[in-house]
Formats: structure tokens, sequence, C-alpha cells
């Protein structure tokens, strides 16, 4: 795991390159077909270096979560063990890489009715609400996380039991003796943030502005999560004509900064005893 832009899915394929490994996706954004290069997803000369699973699997306008994740990595990881092979989890959704180890929250299913009412509040309706009906679980969110809110408070007006509640009721582990080593894909902050914005100059160097407006020409619900990937928003603005392109960059780039620091302070609260790596030359260094 690590921070986006820290090399994971070279570390991966350092790793993959000593024993025989099948290198499983843990990104949501990455499980999308669309956006190869925007989500920093290995390339087509990467993925014949090592065995890949989970890349690009889902349709756009599928959505990405836990517990579609799950299920899919189940069957990718027996076979891997079936065949002799580690199972190489690499990425930086932290709530997969945590459901996974520790089992999933049950949460009653919620109706279309619900869903449909809270979406049509607004944003800062459905924050308010939220606050007043929920606000401990309301007290952990961020007041601009538009899709963690509205999914906290449809569950409060669905069940009347708070997410935080439902959260604590976990489902074992798909896999409850297994041993997990977890490793940390780390730099300085200052360089993580250095080696995102170049990061990210380089996928527009590579086409990233054209995958956005395919992106856009497919009409997407902008509730799908993967209208919300880093870059996507500032580059459909600029799109659409209401923001210059260089500025449309350094904001992307920025909210992007942001969440590689959310992604470090997760790794640090999460998951304290894994073991900071980085990739030097064609050699994995333990920090």
């Amino acid at each position: 795991m690590g921070p986006t832009g820290a090399g994971k899915s070279a570390l991966a394929l350092a790793v993959a390159a000593t024993r025989p490994s099948i290198i499983i996706n843990a990104d949501a954004m990455q499980m999308v077909s669309t956006l190869r290069v925007l989500t920093a997803r290995p390339s087509v000369h990467e993925e014949t270096q090592a065995e890949h699973a989970l890349y690009g699997v889902l349709p756009p306008h599928e959505p990405t979560n836990v517990a579609v994740w799950l299920k899919l990595v189940e069957p990718v990881i027996r076979r891997a063990w079936d065949e002799g092979k580690l199972p190489l989890l690499v990425g930086g959704t932290g709530m997969y890489i945590n459901a996974l180890m520790n089992g999933l929250a049950t949460i009653a299913p919620i109706s279309e009715e619900v869903r449909a009412r809270v979406r049509g509040y607004g944003h800062a309706r459905t924050r308010e609400l939220l606050e007043q009906t929920d606000s401990a679980m309301a007290a952990t969110l961020k007041p601009g996380d538009t899709q963690r809110n509205a999914r906290a408070l449809e569950v409060m007006e669905a069940t009347g039991i708070s997410l935080l509640e439902w959260q604590a009721q976990k489902t074992a582990p798909l896999f409850p003796t297994a041993t997990y080593h977890c490793f940390a894909a780390m730099h300085p902050r200052k360089e993580i943030y250095q080696r995102i914005d170049a990061r990210f100059n380089i996928m527009m160097e590579k086409g990233a502005l054209d995958e956005v407006r395919a992106l856009m020409a497919l009409n997407l619900s902008p509730e799908i999560p993967i209208m919300r990937a880093h870059g996507v928003p500032e580059l459909m603005a600029h799109l659409r004509d209401e923001m210059p392109l260089a500025d449309a960059i350094a904001q992307a780039q920025q909210n992007t900064r942001n969440y590689a620091k959310r992604q470090m302070t997760w790794l640090r609260n999460q998951l304290p005893n894994a073991v900071e790596v980085q990739e030097v030359g064609d050699m994995l260094v333990v920090l």
C-alpha cells in the first residue's frame, strides 16, 4: 500500500520478479475500464511483465465498492494459492484492504426511494440533516465529502441506526487463517508531492485530457465514482470552458496531494506495523 504516486506498481513488479506472483489490484478507480492513463493503471507493457488481476474489469457506469471488490478478489486469491503463487495486493484504497483483513461491515440495503430522496436534498441540506440526526457520524466526515455524507444519511433514514454502529458489526474475514505481510511504499511528504505533480504532467502528455473528453461523452451520472477520479472534475471543468487548462492542472495536482496526505495518515493509523519500502534501481529497499 501507500499514497498515490509512491511507486506501488513498480514495487509490485520488483517483487513479482523474485517469485511467481499475481499482482492484484486494490485500487477502486483502477478497477474501471476507462481512464488507464489518469488512474495510473499499469501500462500494457507492465502487464506483460507479470500476471495482473482486477485491473480495468468494470465498465465505467458500474459503481465500485468494497463489497464488489471482495466478491471479485476472493477467487483470484484462491487461484493464486492453488497455483503456488503469491497473491500480491497492490493499491491505495484502504477500505478494501481493511475489509479483506478484518471483515466487512454488514449494512441493511437502502431502498431506491430513500436513496433518491437523500440525493435530492442537495449537499448543504444533506450535511445539515446528518448533523441533526447523526452527529457522531457527521463528526467523522468532512463537510465537503458529499458522497460519504449522503451515504451516512441514507443509512440513518433507512434504518434509524448510525452508520458507525453498522460499521462496528463486521462479518468474519474471507480468509481468517491467512497471514498478511504489509508493506508501505513511502517517501518523504515533499517528495511524494513532487512525484504527484510530475506524474500529472506526464499524464497530460499521454492523453489524459482525451480520456476525460471520452468519459464526458458517455453522459454518466455525476454520482458514479469514476466521475470523481483525481483530475476528472478539473479537466471536465476545463472542457466546459469553466477553467483555463493551467488552472485545471494546478487544481487537480493540489487535490491529489491532499488525497495523498489522507492516505499517509490512514496508513499510520490503520497499519502502523507496515514495513516501509522503496524501489531503488532494480532493488527493493526496506527503510
